[in-house]
Parts: structure tokens; sequence; C-alpha cells
């Protein structure tokens, strides 16, 4: 399946098969709290924030995360920050329900002239209107949200950066997806199967991105300064079976003087889990 596979059922099949870079080289659940839905305490965590949409200049409303109710419990080797009964990927995206526009928020307001000429030709001349009205967003809709946000960066013709890190947020996202399966249910093995191959092809083109941007763009990049970057492509590396890659980038964390003690750190532990996966490839 394609990064933008199912973009049919909103009326963009066209762009399923779209290249990004063209142009650019646990098993036990936790008990609930007072026995309330999980689906109730994620969505006394939102609120409806209204947009103006940057292309058709319609208002809309999307659901966003109230900062003050949620919780950190810490990150993923690759960044990825778990949060406290939510998953915070699910509303990283903002789209247009009425002409298509999708992007994630740091870049929501922000286009071109000419981008904006791409995107109404090519996505909002093709979308079919697709509101969410639920009292929060699932798996499925948030992967959607995201499919959409990419076609519409691919379509913009967007910085390698930008791509990027949308694939980043998908990955992540599909992990979130892995985690949260009923690890009872019949289908449970082949649906975490699944999960783990599609988290795995955004991951690779998170980090094709990102290999691309480093080398055309300047920083910081999507809110992440050169060792950030460095770091997360050595661990994504990892991820994706360039051990070489990977210890190359780790490396060069490692030995950088403008390294942080924290990050260096993890860049250590990193390390450290890279030569055990490599001892492990070569049994």
């Amino acid at each position: 399946m394609g990064l933008l596979s199912g973009l049919g059922a909103l009326g963009l099949g066209n762009l399923e098969g779209a290249s990004l870079y063209e142009s650019e080289s646990e098993k036990e659940k936790k008990k609930v709290e007072k026995q309330v839905p999980a689906e109730v305490r994620e969505a006394e965590m939102l609120f409806d924030k209204t947009y103006t949409c940057s292309v058709c200049d319609r208002e809309f409303k999307a659901k966003t995360i109230r900062a003050g109710r949620i919780r950190m419990l810490g990150t993923d080797m690759d960044l990825r920050p778990k949060y406290e009964n939510i998953d915070m990927m699910k509303y990283e995206t903002i789209c247009c329900p009425y002409c298509g526009y999708a992007a994630l928020s740091r870049y929501f307001k922000y286009m071109t002239s000419m981008q904006l000429k791409l995107i109404k030709e090519n996505i909002c001349a093709n979308y079919h209107p697709h509101p969410m009205n639920g009292d929060i967003y699932t798996h499925e809709e948030a992967l959607e949200r995201y499919k959409l946000t990419l076609a519409n960066a691919v379509v913009k013709k967007a910085k390698a950066s930008e791509k990027a890190y949308i694939c980043l947020k998908t990955g992540w996202l599909i992990r979130g997806m892995a985690e949260a399966l009923d690890a009872d249910a019949p289908d449970y093995e082949a649906k975490k199967n699944a999960y783990g191959k599609m988290e795995r092809e955004y991951l690779m083109s998170a980090l094709d991105g990102f290999m691309v941007a480093s080398q055309n763009e300047g920083f910081p990049m999507c809110g992440m300064d050169e060792i950030t970057v460095d770091y997360l492509m050595g661990v994504l590396a990892m991820e994706c079976g360039k051990y070489d890659l990977s210890a190359k980038m780790l490396s060069n964390v490692i030995i950088s003087k403008s390294t942080n003690p924290r990050v260096k750190e993890r860049a250590l532990d990193a390390k450290e889990m890279l030569k055990e996966k490599i001892k492990q490839s070569k049994q």
C-alpha cells in the first residue's frame, strides 16, 4: 500500500501514487479511573478551535488539545511524545472540511500564491466534503487526515523537511494504532504486523526526506536544530535497518561539541541499541 492510499474516498484517487521527493534525490489494560470510558476522558482534553481556511476563506472547527489537561509520560527513542490517556498525534493536522486543504498546524497559515493555485487546481477541484462530527478523532480518521495533509504537501511542492515531518508524525500515529490494539483479539498478530510494516514505510520516507532537507535547507528545521535532526535521522536509520548510516549520524551527535548532555546521553543509549541490533543481524 502506498503512503497516500485510500484518498480515493475523498475524490483524490489520482494522488494515491504521487511521489514525495520527485525533485529531491502493553497486553493488560489499565483499570479505568472511576469507570469513565476512555473516549470520554479523551474528549475532556479537547476543545473545538475555530480556523479560517487559507484557501477557501471559510471558517471551520477542528479538535485541539487543551495543553493544561494533558500529562506527558516521556518519549520514544525517535522522539515520539507519549501522553497519558491520549494520543496527541491524532490532533496534529488541520483539515478544512469544505475544500480539502490540510497541513500540520505549524504550516497551516503559510503558502505562496503558486502553492495556493496548485492546491485549488489539484485538491479543491476534486475534493469531496468530509466533515468529522465525533467528540474525538479515531486513529483511522486521523490517518486519513494525515494522508490528506501529505497529499497537499506533495501538490504544493512543499520543502522536503515538511513532507518528511508529515511522514514522521504519520509513522508515530500508526505506532499508536498498534499500541491500542486488543491483544486478545484473534487478528491481533496480523494487524500488529500490518501496522508495523506501514509504520516502517512512513519512517523510511521521513528519513529520506530529512536526508535531502539537511543538504538543501537551513536550520532550525521543523522546529529542530541540526543536532536534533542528526540524532533523529540516526535513530530512524536504525529503525529502518540502515545500520551504517545510523552509526554515522549518532557518532556525529556524540562527538559534536554543541550537543547538550541530555541529547548526548540519548545518542549513547541509541548507539548501544544499534550495536545489539547489528550483533543480532549477524547471528
